[in-house]
């Protein structure tokens, strides 16, 4: 009951966390194939700097329009903590994954790289005390079963 009242934001655009996520997708789909194109003669490191560049100009425009940035002095130590150290997180993968990409075919970097769902599910249990079902761990297998044979083919 209470993920139902909370506060909408105005780029929910009463849209749910799965049409969210499915824009996700769809984005790093398209992400992969031009990042393929972007790294063939660029160094993958040059490209994930462009590339970073890039989403921090977008972001922080999105933010401004939104009148997002007066609301950074509210930001807890602890939650600044924890986006630092996600930023820094994305970055490397970022770095292994242009680097990854450069050097081999997108059709299965890309499957391999999705290692990360099993990988996010097996932590949030861990580290976080998420309780999965039946059906998400025999998703999250089958993701990775998926993933080797992708690989391996």
């Amino acid at each position: 009951m209470k993920n139902r009242l909370r506060r909408k934001t105005s780029y929910d655009v009463s849209m749910g966390w799965i049409g969210w996520a499915i824009f996700a997708a769809v984005f790093a789909a398209a992400t992969a194939l031009l990042t393929k194109v972007g790294v063939e003669r660029v160094d993958s490191n040059l490209a994930t700097a462009i590339r970073t560049s890039v989403v921090v100009i977008f972001t922080w425009a999105i933010a401004m329009a939104l009148g997002k940035p007066g609301e950074i002095r509210s930001v807890d130590r602890r939650s600044l903590l924890f986006l630092t150290l996600a930023g820094l997180a994305t970055g490397l993968s970022w770095l292994c994954y242009f680097r990854a990409l450069q050097l081999g075919p997108v059709s299965r970097v890309a499957p391999l790289d999705k290692l990360s769902v099993p990988l996010v599910m097996l932590f949030a249990v861990v580290l976080l005390g998420e309780k999965l079902t039946l059906a998400e761990i025999a998703g999250g297998l089958l993701i990775t079963v998926g993933a080797v044979i992708m690989v391996l083919a």
